[in-house]
């Protein structure tokens, strides 16, 4: 067996999971890439992480299913036969008013971000609490901490992750098991292409860096959190928004 350590990225054919996916290659982690819709896009990201030097397997399962959660991350670990790290960064967004929001949408969000990353933490510390030793980053939002009108429910999704994060990382903290949540303001990534120059533009002049985050920034951050240096920071959350959230 590898003496690598081995990581779990849920959503990691996404834009900042791909990216944390490498980024954990390259700091000597070996990477489950999860997919579902898109098993092409995690296949192109387990390439990049075995040409940045880990060994890479992608994982199929419904990160809104709850227990094809469970079941997807618990069988990672028991065929890897560790699991050192798990970065919960499949989520989906949703831009509604309240009055516009239907229970139906609400769900969706629910299962995804919030069910999804707590069912998944669940699975993941069960090997960590075997190895005494663990990393778990969630992956929440500026909108979490600071609100933004026309996501009200999206938000609220990602303020339950601060919980989520702070209460596990209190649990797990006797066995070197490390949770916190990164919470990125606006990043370079498929979500936002849509955006026309004048949308784009209205959003920079929010930003107190005036430019929007590219996935390998927030990737940095994800890295260094699953590192040993990042051994004494537990139940934090790190906003990396340019400043959106002064």
């Amino acid at each position: 067996m590898s003496d690598r350590r081995v990581a779990l990225v849920t959503g990691g054919s996404g834009g900042i999971g791909g990216a944390g996916a490498v980024e954990l290659a390259r700091r000597g982690y070996d990477v489950g890439v999860h997919c579902h819709a898109h098993p092409e896009a995690g296949e192109r990201v387990a390439a990049a992480v075995r040409a940045a030097g880990g060994q890479a397997w992608v994982v199929n399962f419904d990160a809104a299913d709850g227990a094809a959660v469970e079941r997807g991350v618990a069988a990672f670990a028991r065929e890897r036969g560790r699991l050192d790290a798990l970065v919960a960064a499949a989520g989906v967004v949703a831009n509604q008013m309240l009055g516009l929001t239907s229970a139906d949408d609400l769900e969706k969000l629910w299962a995804v971000n919030l069910r999804g990353a707590y069912l998944a933490a669940k699975a993941a510390s069960k090997a960590m609490l075997r190895g005494r030793w663990g990393r778990i980053v969630l992956l929440g939002s500026v909108v979490g901490q600071r609100g933004n009108a026309g996501q009200t429910a999206y938000a609220a999704t990602k303020a339950g992750l601060v919980g989520l994060g702070k209460s596990l990382a209190r649990e797990l903290a006797p066995r070197a098991i490390t949770v916190n949540v990164v919470a990125p303001g606006l990043v370079e990534t498929a979500m936002i292409q849509g955006l026309t120059n004048e949308q784009r533009q209205a959003i920079l002049q929010t930003i107190p860096l005036r430019r929007l985050a590219a996935p390998e920034e927030i990737a940095a951050v994800i890295g260094f959190l699953c590192g040993e240096a990042a051994g004494y920071i537990t139940g934090a959350v790190i906003q990396v928004d340019g400043g959106l959230g002064i």
